[in-house]
């Protein structure tokens, strides 16, 4: 098991870069994580890392290594998840991922019931709203609001989820509330937009008579922190395009208020992503339908924060 471990610590030093990101992620302070890599390499009598004040690369030997290193630990997971797969009882650590917005306020109420239920089961949550990639960041779900990339990934939709374009009293009453799509064009609109690098949201489409019509935005500033749009409009600094549930607590208190409600954005996919080849596994599985079943994006889920 101890030399498991220290192929775990390896892999995810490889991918993070550091030991003390690898050790961090697998809840192990640095200096253990260190440890567990020198151990690893005089087991194996080569040196895995080439190590400066700056930076830790893999050697070639550590390249090697690692891609036999991942798929040794894919098989392992892979044959843990078929013995518990004949007992169907979820045990083992669960690494999972969201959206700000949709972790704090949909998804995390649910993880400790869900160890309750289940208590062989561990979850690690990680809460952001940049593009993840669950493969290279060792990740066993990813849940996500919008509609993803086409991948290798099996998908499974929770629910249609609604948006809204909406504004604080104060900007209104500064600003003028549009009343037309083609007013959020004329610069006299200052839209709150979440960016990030490879983000596509630097564009609103909203449901017209037409069909939808793209909207190409623009705003003073924007953050890659869902909840920092919803705090500056919040503070009268612009409009923004927003999942219903996350500002229906906001809406129902009129600190926000609903603009352009004949033509709304269309509404986008609360769902999520896991490898087809865990299927199988009894923790992915029962977590994913404990969220199904319980997960609501009602405004009683915004009114219970």
């Amino acid at each position: 098991m101890a030399y498991l471990e220290s192929l775990r610590v390896f892999t995810r030093v490889v991918e993070l870069g550091s030991i003390t990101a690898g050790g961090r992620d697998l809840r192990m302070t640095p200096a253990v994580a260190s440890k567990r890599i020198k151990e690893l390499e005089k087991h194996l009598g080569a040196r895995l890392f080439n190590r400066t004040t700056r930076s830790l690369t893999p050697t070639e030997v550590g390249k090697v290594f690692y891609e036999h290193a991942v798929k040794a630990l894919e098989s392992i997971n892979d044959a843990e998840a078929a013995v518990a797969s004949f007992s169907d009882m979820p045990r083992g650590v669960l690494r999972i991922t969201a959206p700000l917005g949709a972790g704090r306020r949909i998804i995390s109420p649910l993880v400790p019931k869900f160890v309750e239920q289940f208590p062989a089961t561990e979850v690690h949550m990680r809460l952001s709203d940049r593009k993840v990639d669950i493969m290279s960041d060792g990740l066993d779900v990813a849940f996500f609001i919008g509609t993803p990339e086409d991948s290798n990934l099996k998908l499974r939709k929770i629910a249609d989820c609604p948006r809204v374009l909406c504004a604080a009293p104060g900007y209104l009453e500064k600003h003028g509330t549009p009343q037309t799509p083609d007013e959020l064009l004329t610069g006299e609109h200052n839209c709150l937009l979440l960016r990030y690098p490879h983000s596509p949201e630097y564009f609103w489409v909203l449901e017209t008579k037409e069909g939808p019509r793209k909207l190409q935005v623009s705003g003073k500033f924007d953050a890659d922190h869902s909840d920092v749009l919803t705090d500056w409009a919040l503070s009268g600094y612009g409009i923004v395009n927003k999942p219903r549930f996350d500002v229906a607590e906001h809406l129902r208190k009129g600190d926000l208020v609903e603009i352009l409600s004949d033509t709304p954005p269309p509404p986008t996919i609360f769902g999520c992503l896991y490898p087809h080849r865990r299927l199988q596994d009894p923790k992915i599985r029962h977590f994913v339908d404990f969220v199904i079943k319980y997960a609501d994006l009602s405004d009683r889920a915004a009114a219970a924060e």
